[in-house]
């Protein structure tokens, strides 16, 4: 192996690693939709090779949350409508077979009780930006209850491309509020064993909130 030359195992996990990155950052909302991602900087923050950095860009452009223009570079997507249903797709599957046969705990209860008091703080508040975190922080819990690893990971990919999503809702505040309180609800269900039908109104959920983003979406480009 010549000086410089990476085993292909470590060039594999480096490139997740940066795809995680990026991925992060983007449901952290450091990233927003449209921002371009430019090679010369992020491969020297992140100290990577500009052809690691591209193969990361690959992968996200097939989870699409990044999007590739032909001579002008890497852009943070703007998901549209039929990725919105794509996304509900993924979350309808996951989400309330998680509540349904997943291991809610004490510990993990009283986490997302946590979660939802910080939401209902955000609210007080009137921060969006605190309540879509927490938002966000709340569902990763609840595939958190499956115990899978690799169902966290496909949920975090889901909750980077949903925080895109969310930005499109900037021009409807009082989006996120009402689920402020359908999620304290969920961690009542639970509390008392009522997995069942936690699972369903965790189903009718999605498919409002589904529903809400998708009227917003065709408003807009109406």
């Amino acid at each position: 192996m010549t000086l410089g030359e990476e085993p292909a195992a470590e060039h594999a996990h480096t490139t997740a690693w940066i795809a995680s990155v990026l991925r992060g950052r983007i449901a952290a909302g450091r990233l927003t939709p449209g921002s371009k991602l430019s090679e010369q900087s992020l491969s020297a923050a992140l100290g990577v090779s500009r052809n690691t950095l591209r193969q990361a860009f690959t992968t996200l452009a097939g989870e699409s949350i990044v999007t590739r223009v032909p001579n002008r570079g890497v852009f943070v997507a703007s998901p549209g409508a039929e990725e919105v249903r794509e996304i509900y797709r993924v979350r309808r599957t996951i989400e309330p077979a998680a509540v349904l046969w997943g291991e809610a705990t004490p510990e993990a209860l009283n986490a997302m009780e946590a979660i939802v008091q910080r939401a209902q703080a955000a609210r007080e508040a009137g921060s969006v930006a605190d309540m879509a975190g927490a938002n966000q922080e709340f569902h990763e819990a609840v595939v958190g209850l499956t115990g899978s690893s690799a169902l966290r990971a496909l949920m975090d990919r889901v909750l980077a491309e949903m925080r895109l999503v969310f930005y499109a809702m900037a021009s409807a505040p009082d989006f996120h509020s009402h689920y402020v309180s359908r999620n304290a609800g969920l961690v009542q269900r639970l509390r008392a064993g009522q997995n069942e039908l936690a699972a369903t109104e965790l189903r009718e959920y999605l498919d409002a909130a589904e529903a809400e983003l998708l009227e917003h979406l065709t408003g807009v480009a109406q």
